[in-house]
């Protein structure tokens, strides 16, 4: 019972924030670039603005509605991008070994030795600023820790007797990868990914505040904390929503992950 609510409540926030993504145009209370100078800086709740203005007179909750497509649009392509990389390399690197392994972790733990975010950062330095490239950029530092963990789950899988044999009456390798591997490592895949995606979040949040991510005037999280910082004592619920939006995004799915973790790892259960 605790493991279903967990899941449950890790799901309600996703879901929520799902929402919010796909009905932004219905849920929102202005034009996400419309400008109120008779409300600049407003306050919570004055003259019809939610959540209050920024420094242009924009609404605040409507960019915060809107910026969650943002979000979770870099989520889902980046951890894609990852995962689907992630895995073949790891397969690749599990099932044959030998010399495709150690070229393929030698490359990957080349990357990993750098931090994620100065990576990303020198990535998008190389591909320039825009959703696209920020997507790229968050998928492919993905892809190290994609392959390590699906690795490590092949060299457990490939030793089963079922594998052996399937091997034994003379099956394919790809046979063997897409009817045995696969379908056992689906479950590390899902946990790791919904992981991942409170990362690519932090992550797009991250290089937009930063200049390199989302561009003006699209409404992103991190953009929005860009803008706020200079406002920091005199407007501080610029910063405290856009602050907060990433907070439970990011919970959210961390506690979905944990919960998706203990139900679908059999060495967890008791």
């Amino acid at each position: 019972m605790r493991l279903n609510k967990q899941i449950l409540f890790g799901l309600t926030i996703v879901l929520l924030n799902v929402f919010f993504a796909i009905f932004a145009p219905l849920i929102a209370t202005h034009e996400v670039d419309e400008m109120d100078f008779l409300y600049i800086f407003a306050k919570p709740g004055e003259g019809g603005h939610i959540l209050g203005t920024d420094d242009y007179g924009r609404d605040i909750f409507s960019r915060l509605v809107y910026g969650s497509r943002i979000s979770l649009v870099v989520g889902v392509i980046a951890v894609g991008i990852g995962a689907l990389i992630g895995t073949v390399l790891g397969i690749v690197a599990g099932y044959f070994g030998g010399f495709f392994d150690a070229l393929i972790m030698r490359f990957m733990d080349a990357l990993l030795s750098f931090p994620y975010v100065l990576l990303a950062i020198a990535m998008m330095a190389v591909l320039g600023a825009g959703l696209f490239n920020a997507m790229l950029a968050i998928g492919i530092v993905m892809v190290p820790s994609f392959s390590r963990i699906v690795r490590g789950a092949v060299l457990n899988v490939k030793n089963e007797e079922f594998v052996l044999a399937a091997r034994t009456l003379g099956a394919s390798h790809l046979w063997i990868i897409f009817h045995h591997i696969l379908p056992n490592i689906v479950p590390v895949l899902i946990i790791y990914s919904s992981l991942n995606f409170a990362g690519a979040v932090i992550s797009e949040a991250t290089l937009s505040f930063l200049g390199l991510g989302i561009q003006p005037p699209t409404p992103s999280w991190g953009s929005m904390l860009a803008e706020a910082k200079n406002y920091l004592q005199t407007a501080p619920h610029m910063a405290l929503f856009p602050g907060l939006a990433i907070l439970f995004t990011c919970l959210g799915f961390n506690i979905l992950g944990d919960g998706l973790r203990d139900l679908l790892d059999p060495r967890l259960k008791s």
